[in-house]
């Protein structure tokens, strides 16, 4: 993760540039090996789990949560699940 964004780098790219790349580290022990699902960011070397900050781009800048009952919220969710498990919705 970058500024509480998720990002992918190859393996051998965060291998030889490790200091440069500015990642954000697990406030328990450090590691850069983080995951953001559902509003939490997760270390995956030693488990620790926090509240995601909001997707902070510059300091000023503040991204909100989807919350909850949000309109429209549960057809994304089944739409997206749909894609991802390749079911076609029923005419």
């Amino acid at each position: 993760m970058r500024r509480e964004r998720q990002v992918l780098i190859c393996p051998s790219c965060q291998r030889e540039h490790d200091l440069d790349l500015d990642l954000d580290r697990c406030g328990s022990c450090g590691s850069t090996k983080l995951i953001c699902r559902l509003g939490e960011v997760e270390c995956r070397s030693c488990g620790a789990v926090r509240l995601a900050q909001g997707g902070e781009t510059d300091p000023g800048e503040r991204h909100s949560l989807v919350r909850a009952g949000a309109p429209g919220l549960s057809e994304e969710v089944e739409a997206a699940l749909s894609r991802v498990l390749g079911r076609h919705p029923a005419s």
